[in-house]
């Protein structure tokens, strides 16, 4: 394991256990995060990026398992998707459990990932808990592609970045993929 991946990911926890907002470098773009379980901390990313609280945000898990602590009931197809998907593919799922009531949708739904990227692993399973990741903009602005493209005021918004990847392209933002717990799937975005 990386040194430095290991030394970002403790400092973040520190901050994640104190109800803090993390710049992060995900397997898609820059996102924003906290402890999916703390609902102060998602009040303030809500705040930073100007979002309206009705409009859902996406969590990541560290893998599989994890998934199941926080659906009541995962289809199997989304195993299946994970699994044969050659991208990042957030699922969005019926009857989410155990995460802050300001993540659920209104319609008892909570879009989910699991990650890939070596960093969210590792943090997610120091955590023990899903992560917040949403793009790194104020809402209605353009999701960068790249850290440089980071507005100033998500930089001095969040209680730390992580100084790793800032070089580096990010590709775009995950397939987004509803499935309902009846077998419906519908395509949100591609």
């Amino acid at each position: 394991m990386d040194t430095k991946l290991v030394e970002e990911a403790n400092q973040c926890y520190t901050i994640l256990q104190q109800g803090g907002i993390i710049l992060y470098p995900t397997d898609t773009v820059w996102g924003i995060g906290c402890d999916a379980t703390n609902e102060e901390a998602v009040k303030k990313i809500y705040a930073l990026k100007k979002r309206d609280e009705a409009k859902a945000m996406i969590c990541l898990v560290a893998n599989e398992p994890m998934l199941g602590k926080y659906v009541k009931e995962v289809p199997q197809m989304a195993y299946t998707l994970i699994e044969l998907s050659e991208k990042p593919i957030t699922i969005i799922y019926d009857n989410p459990i155990g995460v802050a009531q300001n993540l659920i949708a209104e319609d008892q739904t909570l879009a989910l990932r699991v990650a890939q990227h070596a960093f969210c692993q590792y943090l997610i399973k120091k955590l023990r808990k899903p992560l917040v990741s949403t793009s790194a903009n104020v809402s209605g602005s353009p999701s960068p592609s790249n850290f440089k493209e980071i507005s100033s005021a998500i930089l001095k918004g969040v209680d730390y970045v992580v100084n790793l990847e800032r070089d580096t392209a990010k590709s775009k933002p995950s397939s987004i993929i509803k499935l309902g717990t009846d077998g419906t799937v519908k395509v949100i975005r591609e």
